[in-house]
């Protein structure tokens, strides 16, 4: 683990605190923005005989709304280092909200596109992101558990969601659920009401006097990075102004230097193949079960099991996470829980019945939820949480293509052969091969920093031996001179 990932932050987080109220609000943002769009498949089956479309164009709504989400990330970065994350987040609600509200008089499936698909992806872009990134700010030992706990967001909320969007549709007809839907997600403002931005400024005093951080002032670590004389940070300070004045906009707000990052290509090259079969199997799974003749309430139901289980498993793979053991080679945990998401799809077609199909929601839940825990962890671990908001919205922007593609690419395998199977095996193909990637890649990786932080010890103990040099030899020449 690159130990400047963690430490580089010019402050000590506190750890706890306020920190948990805004894990709260990061908990219903999260959940609302992964929710969301898996939620919504409990109206497909009504909207694509309504609008009389394919598997592979009602597949497009989540579809839209998913890679909207992605594309939005640099734009979501920006406005977070511009305005924070607590406006950006009530200003995602809102869009939401709105998206869905002009959803419900839709008169095409080209409508729901682009409302549904484009104005609330926008809207949950606004959501995740800060969300993720504030987390960051407020914890740094903890920080495995934080994101796990925020990350249970998602499953708690789809576990409600599920069965909730059933009753709705019955009593209501997929317009006036969209309409009720539109008030209800309006919670990600008061969620984002909760996220205070922590207060991380350092007085620079004169006369060496040692600086005090607001987060936690008794922490020596973060006192140690910016004792520094006044004369020297005012220099600092005056090179950066000058720097940031020479940027372009795009520099300016966008670190593009991470592209030169090995661990950053490394994530982002498994990631971008992952997300071709990362969401298509939980969109289809309520579908895939009505095929097998299972009434629409278990259908609905499994969506539910999928998420429960879920639920359980990210707090969890964040305490682990967080132990001595795993959290220096955190991103071999990683590497599993995709492997593992790979080999559920791979063995899912063998499944039989409703049984079979609980059994394999169960199994995928697991996987699911350990992934899911970890995919922005990891990223934080290789980055480090004073770069994460660019880096998510890197990442974010080039994995909207999968995320847009897969659903439909597997909407379209279904059509080609009116079977589910094939596209849960292209699924387990298409996350198979990234963890084992991602395993074999990391390996080189930990073995490059290892000697990386070897060589910096050594260049390290010959300048202070060279310094102790220069210091006794300037020492006896005085005594010299003195002498003389």
């Amino acid at each position: 683990m690159p130990p400047a990932a963690a430490t580089n932050l010019g402050y000590t987080p506190p750890d706890g605190g306020w920190g948990w109220a805004v894990v709260f609000g990061a908990f219903i943002s999260i959940g609302f923005s992964y929710a969301f769009p898996k939620s919504l498949t409990i109206y497909f089956k009504e909207i694509q005989e309504y609008f009389s479309v394919s598997y592979s164009e009602i597949a497009w709504v989540s579809s839209v709304m998913l890679a909207s989400m992605y594309a939005a990330g640099p734009i979501s970065s920006i406005l977070v280092n511009r305005y924070g994350s607590r406006p950006v987040v009530m200003l995602g609600g809102l869009l939401v909200s709105s998206g869905m509200v002009l959803a419900s008089f839709g008169t095409t499936i080209i409508h729901l596109y682009l409302c549904v698909g484009v104005i609330g992806g926008f809207g949950l872009a606004f959501n995740l992101q800060p969300a993720l990134t504030i987390i960051g700010t407020y914890f740094q030992v903890k920080r495995p558990l934080a994101n796990g706990l925020a990350m249970t967001g998602s499953p708690v909320i789809l576990c409600t969601l599920a069965p909730l969007n059933q009753f709705l549709f019955d009593s209501f007809g997929w317009r006036g659920s969209f309409l009720i839907l539109g008030s209800i997600v309006l919670n990600c403002c008061v969620a984002g009401a909760l996220m205070r931005p922590v207060n991380k400024r350092v007085q620079h005093k004169p006369n060496n006097e040692l600086p005090k951080c607001n987060g936690a002032p008794e922490e020596e670590a973060a006192v140690a990075d910016v004792n520094t004389s006044t004369e020297s940070a005012t220099v600092q300070e005056e090179e950066n102004l000058n720097e940031s004045k020479g940027r372009s906009f795009v520099h300016k707000f966008i670190d593009v230097s991470l592209f030169k990052h090995r661990g950053f290509l490394i994530y982002l090259a498994g990631n971008v193949i992952l997300f071709f079969g990362f969401f298509a199997p939980v969109v289809f799974l309520a579908l895939y079960a009505k095929q097998q003749g299972i009434d629409e309430y278990s259908a609905a139901l499994l969506l539910s099991i999928f998420a429960l289980v879920d639920m359980f498993i990210r707090p969890i793979t964040g305490l682990i996470g967080n132990t001595k053991l795993v959290r220096p080679r955190i991103q071999y945990f990683f590497s599993f829980a995709v492997t593992y998401n790979g080999v559920c799809h791979l063995l899912c077609p063998l499944a039989s019945g409703y049984a079979g199909l609980v059994v394999y929601a169960v199994f995928f839940g697991l996987a699911f939820g350990m992934l899911s825990a970890l995919l922005f962890e990891v990223l934080m671990d290789l980055v480090g949480a004073h770069r994460f908001s660019t880096a998510v919205g890197l990442v974010t922007i080039i994995e909207c293509g999968p995320v847009l593609l897969g659903p439909p690419i597997s909407g379209a395998l279904v059509d080609t052969f009116g079977d589910y199977k094939y596209m849960y095996y292209a699924c387990g193909v298409f996350m198979l091969a990234p963890g084992i990637f991602l395993f074999i890649m990391h390996y080189f990786n930990y073995k490059k920093l290892d000697e990386e932080h070897r060589r910096s010890v050594v260049v390290e103990m010959r300048t202070s031996e060279e310094a102790v040099h220069l210091n006794m030899s300037h020492d006896d020449k005085m005594v010299n001179e003195t002498n003389g």
